[in-house]
């Protein structure tokens, strides 16, 4: 244990590594301060209510990957999934399409290039996936929507797929500037924040 706290300390003694984890560190506060962030449009009220009847479902399953931004309905709700989504389509993509496979093989030039490939595709997918949320949302019976209408939709797609944009870029600012894989890093600390410890009601019988 005391090697332990001591690597932990020299941490703090090399100027570049102290730099390292207090940028990552940072990154990580914004994450969480944007995952307050509620998106535009929503009776927020209603909204947990209706999460709360459906805690059991695959609603409470996401939020625990999401850090809560599905509870609350921020503007990270779509996380860093679509990101995740474009790398598995492309690294899959490098065994069928022989431009992707050459790419691949031309070091970090092409891997620069499909990096590129898979922002675009993460913002396709940020869209697709938002304007199915802000339609889903449109139809529910509860009145979660304040003013539905285009106008919402396309505030909606525009909400949420800039902040999976910009969860995409933390990531990369953190893997480039701070310690570890930046897309990980968010990935864990969203579970870690999740995670909730379930209240004890002590009566009685516990004395």
């Amino acid at each position: 244990m005391g090697k332990l706290f001591e690597a932990f300390a020299n941490i703090f003694r090399i100027p570049d590594l102290r730099k390292r984890v207090l940028f990552a560190l940072a990154m990580l506060a914004v994450y969480r301060l944007g995952s307050f962030v509620p998106t535009p449009g929503i009776n927020i009220v209603k909204w947990d209510e209706f999460f709360t009847r459906t805690q059991g479902s695959i609603f409470g399953f996401f939020d625990l990957f999401a850090g809560g931004n599905i509870r609350r309905l921020s503007i990270f709700a779509l996380g860093i999934m679509p990101y995740i989504t474009s790398s598995i389509i492309l690294q899959l993509l490098t065994v069928v399409v022989p431009t992707l496979e050459k790419l691949q093989k031309e070091g970090e030039l092409g891997r620069r290039k499909i990096t590129q490939w898979t922002r675009y595709l993460t913002v396709g997918l940020g869209i697709a996936q938002s304007f199915g949320i802000a339609i889903g949302l449109e139809s529910m019976q509860d009145q979660i929507v304040i003013n539905p209408g285009i106008g919402f939709v396309l505030l909606t797609i525009l909400s949420l797929t800039t902040g999976t944009a910009f969860i995409m870029w933390l990531g990369e600012q953190i893997t480039e500037r701070g310690i570890g894989n930046g897309m990980s890093l968010i990935i864990f600390t969203g579970i870690v924040v999740g995670i909730r410890t379930p209240s004890v009601t002590c009566t009685s019988t516990c004395l």
